[in-house]
């Protein structure tokens, strides 16, 4: 599996890794304003990173479904602070900043970020790709059908599997003629898609390994969790970490979740399964 240059550190996806969320918002469906202050994201991150957390991805503008594009200066003043200070505080940890604009992408990679996570895959702003590009930073690219505000409206496919694979084609296609070499894909659970087309992506998760990149998987306490079993957000653990197992026997490289220390347990288990399979 592919080895990414993150800014000089390296993130081997030989073995899954865990991305931690930390959302510095107010309004997040699970950990809104659990967060949003300097010292309790800084004190979040580095539990995160303790827990076994390779990857931290910070977050200043909610994507649950019906929220709206807030204004780029409050996404600014909510990030930018929160990437310095966890760069200064943990210097060889992967910091992913979860932004659809090319400007606060920059202001990021130059306070110290090494990855962006951009759940319109360029298609808000034209200039991210090639943002992405000059910096040299791997891109982790998600399939969104619509934007947050309108995506669970009436999300139909004729075949999802079949056309969120080929949306992925045209973008690792125009990534690749931009110069972009270290890409992720995300097939996106819960951005534009009903219940049964989220678990129909996680039955078929593998069928992605045909474009040859990292899969990660986005499904930590989401309403495809806590829904089908008639829970809440705060009680959804142990459904997520049904379906992390899921994601991970079906080929998921990465998980990006709230809880660090179940993920790593899900890992471990599979990944030692695995070995003695």
């Amino acid at each position: 599996m592919k080895v990414m240059n993150c800014n000089g550190k390296t993130l081997d996806l030989s073995t899954p890794k865990i991305m931690g969320i930390l959302n510095v918002t107010p309004d997040s469906f699970y950990d809104g304003g659990r967060h949003n202050k300097l010292s309790s994201a800084v004190d979040q991150a580095g539990k995160m990173i303790q827990d076994g957390a390779s990857i931290i991805d910070i977050g200043g503008m909610s994507s649950r479904p019906g929220a709206p594009i807030i204004d780029p200066e409050i996404e600014r003043k909510r990030v930018l602070p929160i990437v310095k200070e966890v760069r200064k505080l943990h210097p060889d940890v992967i910091i992913s900043v979860d932004t659809l604009r090319s400007e606060i992408a920059k202001s990021c990679i130059d306070a110290g970020a090494d990855m962006i996570n951009d759940i319109s895959a360029g298609n808000f702003d034209p200039k991210m790709i090639q943002l992405v590009a000059d910096t040299g930073v791997p891109y982790l690219m998600m399939h969104m059908q619509g934007i947050p505000e309108n995506m669970q409206d009436a999300p139909v496919y004729s075949n999802i599997i079949e056309q969120i694979i080929q949306y992925f084609i045209l973008k690792i296609e125009e990534c690749r003629s931009k110069g972009i070499e270290d890409l992720i894909i995300d097939p996106g659970f819960g951005f534009g898609k009903s219940l049964d087309d989220n678990y129909k992506i996680l039955a078929n998760l593998n069928l992605f390994n045909i474009l040859d990149l990292p899969v990660l998987a986005g499904i930590s306490r989401k309403s495809m969790i806590y829904k089908l079993i008639n829970k809440n957000p705060e009680e959804a653990i142990f459904g997520t970490t049904a379906a992390h197992m899921l994601a991970l026997q079906n080929g998921a490289s990465i998980l990006r979740v709230h809880d660090v220390r179940a993920a790593l347990d899900t890992i471990q288990i599979y990944q030692f399964a695995k070995e003695n399979k």
